[in-house]
């Protein structure tokens, strides 16, 4: 794959539009109520028998504090006793999940997210822990990529250090602008010598990779006050880097109402940001990996694109490529070659069915074989910007050419423009395609239409 990037403003103008970020295929456009708990339970049981090792994901839904900006499910509360009736129910849908699950499978992948999941005490974090160990088969030679997301102001002095000594050994931190006005501006300030001191504390305890959360186009950000946060960034050298674009959505989101959209950032401006981070950070050793991701060359996920087996998933972009994802707690989606189940997004209605010791699947899909080609196809373009055709011929038993002919069509545009090529055998994206492999991508969605209102913008 291309490891650079050619920013062409007019370009990227002329597609900009909205899309999904194609964490799975078929996209959560396309859950339905109409698949639930039995699903769920026989697609987890079927994938036993291919002795697939798992990828867990522990979804927190607290904060003790409203970030503005902030499109995820979570729950906001001071009140930190609210912990203990959510953990207990969690703890039951643990119990639920891994009664499916062959004990020999091996966890090679954890993950906690939130909300903040150090709004859990210590004491919980290891009870937590305690409980997943108790149910599923952990690794114990801290060769999982366990990882958790951290609010650097939602630390004590001893929790790093009993996060690495229960098995984590990845940290990503939430950091978004360390400019103190725009700090003030998304209600979350967060000083940078605080940020420093958790990753030199992470990385003195042993943590093997740590990444940093960034996000463009906030209330107040220029290219130059983002030039400053690049610099400390870059001083600090996380290992891996995702710098989001703000989709500014208050219809959807009620803290962002409390965002002056005035305050944001032009189209110009946000786009001069963007091309400033990818310049800055490719030109300090970071592989952009593609979408909002980077990491240093010689990080596992750089060696994962370059090699071929990189991935991508719920979590990102992602190692596990052969892994099947159990994902526990409010609103967590899990995926199994039988198909995607989520979990209520509503914690009431969470707690209604685990009080009855039903699993708490609210919706999902079922892949068909159209859908497993495709999925195949997308993952192929935007984990590496490369997809031969005659292997998808040969693996799916299909002519390419004339199973996707419209699609080949809709690409002569592109292919135009310089985004891609196309050949005999291949479809390569290009250096200035890369920043609108989403649109690429979409292409090859049959699911998407023009009625897109709901998805972030591509850029």
């Amino acid at each position: 794959m291309q490891q650079t990037v050619d920013f062409d403003a007019g370009l990227i103008r002329r597609y900009a539009g909205s899309g999904p970020r194609y964490t799975s295929y078929p996209t959560a456009m396309e859950f339905s109520p109409d698949i639930g708990a039995a699903e769920h339970e026989r697609w987890v049981r079927a994938s036993n028998e291919s002795g697939r090792p798992l990828s867990l994901y522990v979804h927190i839904p607290f904060c003790a504090h409203v970030c503005y900006y902030c499109a995820c499910n979570k729950i906001v509360t001071a009140d930190r006793s609210r912990a203990r009736n959510y953990l207990d129910h969690l703890y039951r849908e643990i119990r639920l999940q891994a009664s499916m699950i062959d004990p020999d499978r091996r966890v090679e992948q954890l993950h906690f997210g939130g909300g903040t999941p150090t709004f859990l005490s210590e004491k919980e974090l290891c009870e937590l822990m305690g409980v997943l160990r108790e149910n599923f088969h952990l690794t114990e030679d801290d060769s999982g990529e366990y990882s958790i997301e951290i609010d650097p102001r939602e630390l004590r002095e001893d929790t790093l250090a009993i996060l690495r000594e229960v098995g984590f050994n990845r940290l990503s931190l939430g950091v978004q602008d360390i400019n103190p006005a725009v700090q003030q501006a998304v209600h979350r300030v967060q000083p940078l010598e605080e940020t420093l001191a958790v990753l030199d504390e992470a990385r003195r305890l042993g943590f093997r990779s740590t990444n940093m959360d960034l996000m463009y186009g906030l209330p107040l950000q220029t290219v130059d006050s983002f030039s400053a946060t690049l610099d400390a960034v870059i001083a600090a050298r996380p290992e891996r880097l995702s710098v989001f674009n703000y989709a500014h959505l208050p219809q959807r989101f009620k803290p962002q109402r409390r965002i002056n959209s005035e305050d944001l950032p032009d189209a110009d401006e946000k786009l001069a940001i963007l091309a400033l981070t990818i310049e800055r950070l490719t030109s300090a050793g970071y592989q952009y990996i593609g979408m909002d991701h980077f990491a240093l060359r010689d990080d596992e996920l750089a060696q994962a694109q370059r090699t071929g087996s990189l991935h991508r998933n719920f979590q990102g972009y992602s190692t596990h490529a052969d892994s099947d994802l159990v994902a526990m707690g409010v609103s967590a989606i899990s995926s199994m070659p039988g198909g995607y189940t989520q979990n209520h997004t509503d914690v009431n209605d969470y707690y209604s069915d685990l009080d009855e010791a039903r699993l708490p699947v609210a919706r999902g899909v079922a892949i068909n074989d159209d859908d497993r080609l495709r999925a195949e196809v997308i993952q192929q373009l935007i984990c590496h910007g490369n997809l031969n055709m005659r292997r998808v011929e040969s693996e799916f038993g299909i002519d390419f050419d004339d199973y996707f002919q419209d699609e080949l069509k809709r690409l002569q545009p592109m292919q135009a423009d310089g985004l891609l090529d196309i050949d005999d055998r291949q479809i390569t994206v290009n250096e200035r395609g890369r920043l609108l492999i989403r649109n690429i991508c979409k292409v090859f969605d049959r699911y998407r239409n023009e009625q897109e209102a709901n998805f972030s913008k591509m850029i």
